[in-house]
């Protein structure tokens, strides 16, 4: 179905894996356009409960592919608003958990998808490159979004501007990302919370997210009415009742999406 994407749902996970190994993964118009079709694919099928975006072979995702636009007159302007800012706004919106598990570089545009994700888990070995400076340009995807929100604006501009590497060990420290893992034990890992998000409330979570993702633009007082507002919405839910009630007697509940 997709030529540089793998797609495939298990457990109520939906698997999908860059798959332009050869290329560390970068981007080329194909690819972006794929990863923005299967994001779709994801939010209609309702089997669906959470999301995990990972890379086949030694990287996660090095960016845009430099070859593939070499020598090509194009408005980036334009491939931002067409490619990047679809992919990623479509990840904002998505109301289920999204996980980037991170196998290896994670630069550029390939940064800025791992941390548009709501869940980062990174292997030992992985790094991230906030690489845009070093071939002369701006930031895209997102970056200076999730950047400043997550690491605070002065870690946010030597990073951005000096282009260095970032070990996921430090990406941790800095609360970039959520976990590091051993190379090896990164795809048990990553099936481990999806699985955790899978069984979780899938409204709550979706609830959960607007919340979250919109509190810096808003005042403590919209906070507030907001919270009003989704709390109403998931007291109305089958789920909150299956919470109430496998809380009473001492199980797991049983959520269903509805």
């Amino acid at each position: 179905m997709y030529e540089t994407l793998l797609y495939e749902i298990r457990d109520a996970i939906a698997y999908i894996t860059l798959n332009r190994p050869d290329r560390f993964n970068a981007f080329n118009e194909k690819m972006s356009a794929e990863i923005l079709s299967a994001l779709k694919e994801v939010r209609k099928d309702k089997g669906v409960r959470a999301v995990v975006v990972r890379g086949a072979g030694k990287a996660f995702c090095s960016g845009q592919d430099l070859k593939d636009i070499l020598g090509v007159k194009r408005s980036l302007g334009d491939s931002v608003e067409k490619r990047y800012n679809p992919m990623v706004q479509a990840i904002h919106e998505l109301e289920k958990p999204i996980i980037a598990s991170v196998n290896g570089v994670a630069a550029g545009a390939g940064a800025g998808l791992a941390l548009a994700c709501d869940y980062i888990l990174a292997a030992q070995s992985a790094s991230f490159v906030i690489a845009f400076v070093n071939v002369g340009l701006s930031l895209d995807t997102a970056t200076s979004f999730h950047l400043v929100r997550t690491i605070g604006l002065k870690r946010a501009f030597a990073l951005a501007t000096l282009g260095d590497r970032l070990s996921a060990e430090t990406a941790l420290e800095w609360g970039l990302i959520n976990e590091v893992v051993p190379d090896e034990k990164l795809e048990e890992a990553t099936h481990a919370i999806a699985l955790r998000y899978a069984s979780q409330a899938p409204k709550a979570v979706g609830y959960i997210k607007k919340l979250l993702l919109r509190s810096f633009e808003r005042s403590y007082e919209e906070a507030l009415r907001y919270e009003l507002y989704y709390q109403e919405l998931a007291g109305r839910t089958e789920d909150y009742q299956e919470g109430i009630q496998a809380f009473v007697e001492k199980r797991k509940p049983n959520f269903q999406g509805r």
